[in-house]
């Protein structure tokens, strides 16, 4: 039996019947509900007249030692707030952002979205990097994820092998595969906009593209027919690279959506969700800058349980703790 055949088949529930390697029904990650924490609430909202002014969103998250700290987007323009906090819920905000739009593919947008890792004692942030035309994805790096040494666009746009538009959403797996690390992230193909492509590097620097396709594309008919983005950096667990993704139907209402890809060679789909995970389903999520919007960006792993950290409507931050069926 093929190898991937192996994978899929050995991780079914009982009683499930064994699919072949493309199927997109026979995996389950096993995990609960998406249960809202702060009593449903809002764990960040805009504040004040300054740089989060107009909406807080789409945060990043790391834990370091007995603290989570958040990065998160924030807007008048696009910057970087910074937050901290001892039990993942309660958050304190510091008065200023820590990373703002300086170099010369920043300014006139901002920096937008961002996905945090640490590998080998530095951190590694992904960003789309916007110029008021353009928005590519930039990396920087940083030992107290405070003063941030940026290293420019990773993946340009208009220059792929199948993207020819904008580059975003850098999803990267902390562990090496192969000898590379491996990064998901969202281009627009000729044919479709907006899907999720796979890049390789040997130095977390320098990115080349692995496939001359989407390795994650749209799916008509689906709650991922327009957008399918990276969510989280990705995990490496037993059945193989988990990848928690942010997808939008037709009418762009965002849900959340899973893609499991071999352990060997992340750019093989062995899995993916036929329904959502999570949707917009509180008023806070449906209404706001952007309406009907629940976006994973940030994930902590804990034993027996996710904490899940997301942007609603372009305008809050929540938090969700998702129960897991072992301790990924």
């Amino acid at each position: 039996m093929h190898r991937a055949s192996m994978i899929v088949c050995g991780i079914l529930a009982a009683g499930a019947v064994c699919a072949s390697p493309g199927a997109q029904s026979a995996y389950s990650p096993r995990l609960g509900s998406f249960d809202r924490l702060n009593e449903g609430r809002p764990i960040l909202s805009p504040r004040g007249d300054g740089f989060e002014s107009a909406g807080v969103f789409n945060p990043a998250v790391v834990r370091d030692g007995d603290r989570v700290v958040m990065l998160y987007r924030a807007q008048d323009i696009s910057r970087l707030g910074y937050a901290t906090s001892t039990d993942g819920v309660t958050f304190t905000r510091e008065a200023a952002p820590v990373l703002g739009p300086e170099a010369e593919y920043e300014r006139g947008g901002g920096v937008e979205d961002p996905r945090l890792v640490k590998i080998d004692g530095l951190y590694y942030l992904t960003y789309t990097a916007y110029n008021g035309k353009d928005a590519q994805l930039a990396l920087a790096t940083s030992r107290d994820l405070r003063r941030w040494d940026r290293k420019g666009v990773i993946l340009p746009a208009y220059k792929g092998r199948w993207n020819v538009n904008w580059t975003k959403a850098g999803a990267i797996l902390p562990q090496r595969i192969g000898g590379r690390y491996w990064m998901y992230y969202m281009a627009d193909a000729k044919d479709a906009r907006d899907q999720t492509g796979i890049a390789y590097s040997t130095d977390l620097v320098t990115w080349t593209e692995a496939l001359d396709r989407p390795v994650l594309p749209r799916r008509p008919g689906r709650f991922d027919s327009r957008v399918v983005e990276p969510g989280p950096p990705p995990l490496l667990t037993p059945d193989g690279v988990l990848l928690i993704y942010n997808g939008a139907d037709d009418r762009l209402v965002y849900r959340t959506g899973w893609a499991l890809f071999d352990r060997d060679d992340p750019t093989r789909l062995l899995a993916r969700s036929d329904q959502p995970l999570f949707e917009p389903v509180a008023d806070w999520e449906k209404v706001g800058q952007v309406p009907n919007v629940v976006f994973v960006e940030g994930l902590i792993a804990e034993p027996g349980r996710w904490l899940v950290y997301y942007g609603a409507a372009d305008k809050y931050i929540g938090a969700a703790s998702v129960a897991t069926a072992s301790a990924r």
